[in-house]
């Protein structure tokens, strides 16, 4: 299959030209080895705010405490003691 890329930056054709030169490639074959790359990289897990708050809730909230403590300290002028520990 031939793909086709119309109008394309002046800039950005000299960036993957350069990348081609880089790489020992025509910028054919620049183009081919990105979009093979791209192809094979999983695309990430997009979760909606419910999956979010559900994964939240299952973990729990585990390593607060450390962090309250920071915190509290900071707040309270104590943290220069607590580094000094």
């Amino acid at each position: 299959m031939n793909l086709s890329i119309k109008n394309a930056p002046d800039d950005i054709v000299e960036v993957l030209k350069s990348r081609a030169v880089r790489h020992h490639r025509s910028l054919q074959g620049e183009l081919m080895a990105i979009i093979e790359a791209a192809a094979r990289e999983p695309e990430p897990v997009r979760l909606d705010a419910r999956e979010v708050l559900a994964r939240v809730r299952i973990r729990g909230t585990a390593g607060n405490d450390e962090s309250g403590a920071i915190v509290r300290a900071a707040r309270d002028g104590q943290m220069h003691d607590r580094r000094r520990r």
